[in-house]
């Protein structure tokens, strides 16, 4: 008899394959239960209808309504949490699925093994014991409010910003996790190509996703955004996001900042990790630093938080109203030193009036 706290889950995906992959990988886990699937969007949705689930994994390339469309309707009539399942060809359309209130992703297997299967169950059962509780209501205001942000001219949010004094430009370092790529969207998408701040953004994702996601940033900011490669100076207007499954680290070349691409530490879950950015900032003399924790799970960034305050910097945490997941900035509040908590919508403009007053 199934337990009444059970996580309820659809599979929506026309692969057979790809169903069996996944229904052998969630049945195993404790607490949860397949309770159907569907191989195409029109029978995805009469079955979110039917069956109600507590979460649902998507394909979204389907015959009939594809999984966009799906989103749309499912987001609009029965808010979800849902979880893509995406291939590697479809780096571009995460994002476009994650604007559109998906929760997370994880890679779609491409070959029929063993060895493939094990290489997503560990990342398949870590977000769907996460997300499977959300508030899809606080998402859906979450979505809405960071839509209203994001139609403001960037122009707008620096009126009632004074310019500073020349001197050394601030460093901004953007940490996220589950939500994480709307979020950053929404923050970067206010700054105007001039500002007098350096960004740099670990958002944990797969090796392999981060390029569409760097260039996805660059397609609807003003700032340049690049996937970090070893070598990249940090400089005004720029942004360098960490490769997936890499940390970022800095380190100076005379005048410049660098960016340093490099393997994980042993034992590190989360990656791009936030607490090797953050503590490698620290290390730099001389430069403003502006941390910021964005939703996400676990625990990343709260050591980091330390290494900045140390260093005399200034720290910005999302408020739990409008996080996906509340755990890392949860813990980075714990720490006691973070100097802002706020909604999503109000970070921006915190980044503004810190790091240029």
């Amino acid at each position: 008899m199934m337990s009444v706290s059970a996580i309820r889950i659809l599979v929506v995906d026309d692969s057979a394959y790809n169903r069996r992959t996944i229904t052998r990988i969630l049945e195993e886990i404790p607490g949860v239960v397949v309770v159907g699937y569907a191989v195409n969007g029109e029978e995805g949705l009469r079955k979110v209808a039917d069956l109600k689930p507590d979460l649902i994994t998507l394909d979204l390339e389907m015959p009939r309504i594809d999984g966009f469309t799906f989103l749309r309707i499912v987001m609009q009539k029965q808010p979800t949490p849902i979880i893509v399942v995406s291939s590697r060809s479809g780096d571009e359309n995460v994002f476009k699925a994650l604007e559109l209130g998906a929760i997370d992703f994880v890679p779609k297997p491409t070959s029929r093994s063993d060895d493939q299967l094990f290489n997503i169950r560990d990342d398949l059962v870590r977000k769907v014991l996460f997300c499977a509780r959300t508030d899809m209501g606080k998402i859906v205001q979450r979505n809405a409010s960071s839509n209203k942000v994001q139609s403001r001219s960037p122009a707008a949010a620096m009126q009632s910003v004074q310019r500073p004094a020349l001197g050394a430009a601030g460093l901004v370092l953007i940490g996220a996790s589950t939500g994480g790529p709307p979020a950053v969207q929404s923050i970067l998408t206010l700054f105007k190509s001039d500002v007098p701040l350096m960004f740099a953004v670990s958002q944990h994702m797969p090796a392999g996703f981060t390029r569409a996601f760097a260039d996805r940033l660059n397609k609807f900011c003003e700032l340049e955004v690049l996937e970090a490669s070893t070598g990249d100076k940090l400089l005004p207007g720029r942004v360098l996001v960490a490769p997936g499954g890499h940390n970022l680290t800095f380190r100076r070349r005379g005048g410049d900042i660098l960016a340093q691409v490099v393997e994980p530490g042993a034992g590190q879950i989360y990656l791009p990790s936030v607490d090797a950015m953050f503590a490698s900032a620290a290390e730099l003399p001389g430069v403003p630093l502006i941390g910021v924790v964005l939703t996400g799970m676990g625990n990343d960034g709260a050591e980091g938080v330390r290494h900045i305050k140390r260093r005399g910097g200034q720290l910005i945490a999302e408020a739990e109203d409008s996080c996906v997941v509340f755990g890392m900035p949860k813990e980075a509040i714990a720490t006691g030193l973070v100097d802002s908590v706020l909604p999503l919508h109000g970070i921006g403009t915190e980044i503004l009036r810190r790091g240029l007053a």
